[in-house]
């Protein structure tokens, strides 16, 4: 007996919208594969049940994120909107799976990067205040702080930056070892901070950091020269 096979034609009509959406919420990105999970009666009432993609070269408002494989799962979409040729929304939040390796390479060319710079800046008051520096927000508003190198070797990294004051510069290196202790915290060991004045003569055993109730880290590995990341993120509209 023929047995009638789910259609997945509207899939692949919808791929495109897909694609251009994707590639609308980053800057650039080299390779992209995508497949859509789900049969045509599902998508046509705006359900899909898995997208599954692999990116190469792919840069997120300056991040360079190398290579990434996502998975998601029981997304809500404006379809009827898509089918009369609007841009593809999210309706609800999902959840999603990502595998991400990145290069030293790819750290440094990230350096310039608003997010990263940010992090960095957070990373940095966060330390100093461990060391019991209240409101230490003034005091890196006096340093003008420029990134210039990044370094992966063993579960460490280093920074190396500096900041200029009357037109005379000075390094700045931070150096560290990261441990994931949770699924969403971090563990940072300081090895060696240098370059900034209320750095010097303080201690600090280490430092653990909340990720947020929207990161689930699986695994986190920093090798020589790149960092291997398995985690899930909440995607919000």
């Amino acid at each position: 007996m023929w047995i009638r096979q789910p259609s997945n034609m509207i899939s692949k009509i919808l791929s495109p919208a897909v694609q251009l959406w994707l590639r609308s919420q980053v800057d650039r990105i080299e390779t992209l594969q995508m497949k859509i999970q789900g049969s045509d009666r599902q998508i046509l009432g705006g359900y899909i049940p898995g997208i599954l993609l692999n990116s190469k070269g792919a840069v997120y408002q300056g991040l360079h994120l190398g290579e990434a494989d996502i998975t998601g799962e029981n997304i809500r979409i404006n379809i009827g909107q898509v089918i009369k040729g609007k841009p593809l929304e999210l309706l609800e939040a999902i959840q999603v799976l990502g595998e991400v390796k990145l290069t030293e390479e790819n750290l440094q060319a990230s350096l310039v990067s608003p997010l990263l710079a940010d992090a960095f800046r957070e990373l940095l008051i966060a330390l100093l205040e461990y060391q019991g520096i209240h409101d230490p927000q003034p005091i890196l508003d006096r340093y003008n702080i420029t990134w210039q190198g990044a370094t992966l070797n063993q579960s460490t990294f280093t920074l190396q930056g500096s900041w200029t004051e009357n037109e005379v510069s000075t390094p700045i290196i931070i150096t560290a070892k990261i441990e994931l202790i949770s699924s969403q915290t971090l563990r940072l060991i300081p090895l060696k901070m240098e370059g900034i004045p209320e750095f010097n003569g303080n201690s600090l055993d280490e430092l653990e950091l909340d990720l947020g109730s929207d990161v689930i880290i699986d695994s986190l590995n920093l090798g020589d020269n790149q960092l291997f990341c398995r985690a899930q993120l909440l995607i919000r509209p």
